[in-house]
């Protein structure tokens, strides 16, 4: 794999420091996070700009790459200036991702 790292500076909603945006995160997350980790580079995801940022935005923005790499998406993203309220929301949304994809394993094996 590539060492390489594809930046992204996460931004907010203007005149805000809150990143909300669906469409926004899923627009990013197609054209450059999902495409970046197939070429086989790291994502940083800088949020500079945010202080805090929606559960549902911050889902839209990753879980694809968790339901792709699993465990291993924690080596191919890396989350950079996160205040703590993000942190935690970040935190959450890979532990249900990744709970949710456990739970659909076993479903399928039945």
């Amino acid at each position: 794999m590539s060492k390489d790292v594809v930046t992204i500076i996460v931004e907010p909603v203007p005149g805000t420091t809150l990143a909300e945006s669906k469409d926004e995160a899923k627009k990013v997350r197609q054209e450059t996070i999902l495409p970046a980790l197939v070429a086989g580079r790291k994502v940083r995801l800088d949020f500079k700009r945010v202080d805090f940022a929606t559960q549902s935005f911050i889902h839209a923005l990753i879980s694809d790459a968790i339901r792709r790499y699993g465990d291993d998406v924690l080596e191919l993203l890396e989350f950079k200036n996160c205040s703590e309220e993000v942190r935690e929301i970040v935190m959450t949304v890979f532990e249900y991702t990744l709970d949710a994809a456990e739970a659909a394993k076993g479903v399928g094996s039945r």
